[in-house]
């Protein structure tokens, strides 16, 4: 379907929200991600098409999606035409799809892990909760490069949810968890349950470490869910 550029919000100074009209209405759930396709310019060899995570809420006209923007001598041609977009400007949108979504058992505890821009599944699932006032058992650990890249604290806080944040190379004032986090890090701080279900989404490197580490350190990969993002190197 076509969808048109309705406005941008800056985050960051390199990470921006893009809102978008789509031509028929979207239903999706809180944590799927579409595919992009915006024909541009002297496309380079990564092509045209992307896929992206909803950042925004289910049940609303406009949808978003939340990216970082690494510049332009790093950037390919597909992101630089994103960020070039004026309002009006149009793309194709594809159906939602994924599974990286809140378990039907609302009383299963959840311990989410993201990782930089990994963050915005779990942005469009703290929007939903706290619009449809749903509680939910969460353990939640947010981690970043510096403190500049700490987004959507006020989901957090609607939804009712408490962030560990934890900056990779934090300033002398910043007063929270420090350095990378690790499999130790996430059940030294969650304890999860035996029931507990731990969902781990940011860079592919990230991913693959955290899931392989905690398999090791016991958690069944059958109560893993990962969603990774191609293209980001890990914190």
């Amino acid at each position: 379907m076509k969808a048109a550029l309705d406005h941008i919000h800056p985050e960051t100074s390199g990470i921006t929200t893009f809102w978008f009209q789509p031509e028929k209405p979207v239903r999706y759930t809180a944590g799927q991600f579409i595919e992009l396709t915006l024909k541009h310019e002297n496309p380079d060899d990564r092509g045209g098409k992307r896929w992206f995570t909803l950042s925004s809420a289910p049940g609303h006209d406009l949808v978003s999606i939340t990216t970082r923007y690494a510049g332009d001598d790093r950037s390919s041609s597909f992101k630089k035409a994103l960020f070039g977009m004026q309002p009006g400007a149009e793309l194709v949108m594809s159906e939602p799809m994924g599974d990286f979504v809140l378990p039907k058992d609302a009383v299963t505890p959840l311990i989410f892990v993201a990782g930089g821009i990994g963050l915005t599944p779990f942005h469009s699932m703290f929007l939903h909760l706290a619009e449809t006032h749903e509680q939910r058992d969460i353990r939640f650990l947010y981690s970043v490069h510096s403190e500049d890249d700490i987004i959507f604290q006020d989901a957090f806080e609607a939804a009712g949810i408490h962030a560990t944040i934890v900056v990779e190379n934090p300033s002398g004032s910043w007063g929270g968890e420090r350095g990378r986090i690790t499999p130790e890090m996430i059940l030294g701080l969650t304890e999860p349950s035996s029931e507990s279900l731990v969902y781990v989404s940011g860079p592919e490197p990230m991913i693959e470490a955290l899931a392989q580490g905690l398999h090791v350190a016991g958690i069944p990969k059958r109560r893993l869910v990962t969603d990774y993002f191609p293209g980001y190197t890990a914190l």
